[in-house]
């Protein structure tokens, strides 16, 4: 009999299949094959690109043209703009705002074909960095209340362009999911006086059967409730609510982690298509993520998301978290470095 399983955190059911669970090559998916072609992202071709708006550069070179590492540009097709009030108003019982908000891109790397676990330790630091950067930059304006991170890679995950990059959205307000994510953590606080996520993390390293690998800063696990086969969670095992407040000496330890779990899920699924979104507290005098702890959401695209799905707010995992890690953690060593 398949199992229903409940999230402690925002209350959402999952259907787990744990009697005649997926194996890996039981997965149909569409994998992400470089198409090449002209690239607005690629080096050489900055001016194809809007102004960027910062960058890891080589000494001496001048914004806008090679000798990058690192680029950050805004959206070409934004959608949100930066510029103008927010105006709320209501028209009827509809509430209404302006489209005010920030659409940034992060352009990870100058090479056209390599995706995070291609890059070295260093490259991978390089980008993280730039991400905290950006986020404290948008922080400084009032109008923003959450900035989302989010990376699509692979056409099927909703990427529009192959070159790797990561996208940075500033909103006036707080998203729905992350809200209810937020508002489950502090219900949870007040009844506990405990973090739940810190509580997660306790409880995962006490029974170690979804943990796929940790180092000293870092818990990488697939989630009890799991929406998705082989889902993962990036979490920082000290208690912190704000990306952006990671301590300097964690930034290799996430790097590390990060390609390492991309390693191991490519080994057993070639070419796979994913997106990452990045969870942290809200900013700006939103005191709703007191207490909240921020964490990165892996996700392989290996099903699609259907009328079950849409209909019910239930999530079907063929394969039980419990079994993905097991196939994570036997990854050769070999395959990992």
């Amino acid at each position: 009999m398949s199992e229903l399983r409940r999230d402690p955190i925002g209350g959402r059911w999952v259907i787990v299949d744990t009697d005649h669970p997926n194996k890996p090559e039981d997965y149909e998916y569409e994998p992400q094959i470089y198409k090449g072609g002209n690239c607005p992202f690629c080096y050489g071709n900055e001016t194809q690109t809007p102004p960027e708006i910062e960058a890891i550069r080589e000494p001496g070179t001048l914004p806008n043209t090679p000798g990058w590492q690192v680029r950050v540009v805004p959206n070409k097709f934004p959608a949100l703009q930066i510029e103008g009030d927010l105006d709320r108003h209501g028209v009827g019982m509809y509430d209404m705002t302006n489209g005010v908000g920030a659409h940034e891109v992060c352009i990870e790397t100058p090479y056209h074909e390599k995706d995070i676990c291609d890059l070295t330790q260093g490259e991978i630091e390089n980008f993280i960095g730039m991400y905290c950067r950006r986020i404290n930059d948008l922080i400084k304006d009032k109008r923003f209340k959450y900035v989302m991170l989010f990376k699509n890679f692979g056409a099927s995950a909703g990427a529009s362009l192959e070159h790797p990059h990561t996208q940075l959205i500033a909103l006036p307000m707080v998203p729905k999911n992350v809200a209810e994510e937020i508002r489950g953590a502090h219900e949870y606080f007040e009844y506990r006086e405990r973090c739940i996520f810190c509580d997660i993390i306790r409880q995962e390293t006490q029974e170690k059967e979804r943990i796929v690998v940790e180092n000293k800063y870092f818990l990488a696990f697939c989630p009890f409730v799991s929406r998705f086969p082989f889902e993962l969670w990036i979490m920082p095992k000290k208690h912190n609510g704000k990306f952006c407040h990671m301590p300097p000496e964690e930034v290799p330890a996430l790097a590390a982690i990060l390609r390492e779990i991309i390693l191991r899920l490519k080994h057993i699924f070639p070419h796979l298509p994913y997106n990452f979104i990045l969870h942290s507290s809200p900013i700006n005098g939103d005191a709703s993520g007191d207490g909240y702890h921020w964490h990165i959401e892996f996700m392989p695209k290996l099903t699609r998301v259907a009328g079950f799905e849409w209909g019910s707010g239930f999530y079907v995992v063929a394969t039980p978290p419990e079994l993905a890690a097991k196939y994570l953690r036997e990854v050769p060593q070999d395959a990992i470095k």
